[in-house]
């Protein structure tokens, strides 16, 4: 075999497997709305659940909201807080290098173990109970490495130049980083806390361990209180469910948490386009 042979077989293989990742998307998508459109209606999305598979999910949409929110308000000013840290005041040795492993080790900790952790440290020993504060703040454990990873990414992309030209003007270092570093590293930093927020939308066991069953039939009305959540109704749907009608609300709960997760994916890809814009050419 000649090596324009070869060549055209890995260009070949290289775009297979681009259509294929482009694809799968589209297919969950068309497979996820195909199952639950049938289901989705105005009682469904704003009534709340009074039987196992009766009533609508609202307070659950709603409780997705809530965790979500509060994990973002709770991490990100904490992942931001870190990576500026790490990538402006840090000396690069040991602690340092540590740091940034216990993070990425963080980053891909299993849920499961996180939420067992959520469960026996905030429920337990803090008292928190199974409630809408201890499973925010066991998702922002999740959340928080993808927070300080895309900021300290963002923050160091920020040209060197833009650093001392403040500085040269009689800026201190503070008023560098908060005046004219944050403001460049935005889209970054944005983007990856939108992103995050993603992330935290579409865990279950962190959530099924520390913030409620799942099945509550109202909004939480104070941080102590359990909390409704999507990801935990499809789980106990599909697997405890034992009707096509079970199911059939299981991918009609799945559609509405898709078309969430879809909001947030887009809301960072527009709010990082408008700040690459405003900053302009570097």
């Amino acid at each position: 075999m000649d090596e324009l042979t070869k060549e055209n077989i890995i260009k070949a293989g290289l775009c297979a497997s681009v259509v294929i990742t482009i694809l799968i998307l589209p297919v969950i998508v068309v497979w996820v709305g195909s199952n639950g459109i049938g289901v989705i209606s105005w009682e469904f999305l704003t009534g709340r659940p009074y039987r196992f598979e009766l009533g609508g999910i609202f307070p659950q949409i709603v409780g997705s909201i809530y965790l979500v929110s509060l994990c973002s308000l709770l991490g990100a000013p904490l992942g931001v807080a870190s990576a500026i840290y790490l990538a402006e005041y840090a000396p690069n040795n040991v602690i340092t290098q540590t740091v940034r492993f216990f993070t990425e080790t963080l980053a891909g900790m299993p849920s499961i173990v996180i939420g067992l952790f959520g469960l026996e440290f905030l429920v337990y020993y803090l008292q928190l109970k199974t409630s809408l504060l201890a499973g925010a703040v066991s998702l922002s454990f999740m959340t928080l490495p993808w927070t300080i990873r895309a900021s300290e990414e963002a923050i160091k992309m920020v040209p060197r130049g833009y650093r001392d030209a403040s500085l040269a003007l009689g800026a201190t270092k503070w008023q560098t980083i908060l005046k004219i570093v944050l403001p460049a590293a935005s889209p970054g930093i944005i983007t990856g806390i939108l992103l995050g927020m993603g992330k935290a939308m579409g865990e279950t066991a962190v959530v099924w361990l520390t913030s409620g069953s799942g099945l509550e039939a109202f909004v939480p009305r104070s941080l102590r209180s359990p909390t409704g959540s999507l990801t935990m109704y499809i789980y106990l749907l599909a697997t405890q469910g034992h009707t096509s009608e079970s199911m059939s609300r299981a991918f009609g709960a799945s559609l509405v948490l898709l078309v969430m997760f879809m909001a947030v994916s887009v809301s960072a890809l527009i709010v990082r386009n408008y700040y690459l814009r405003r900053l302009g050419p570097r």
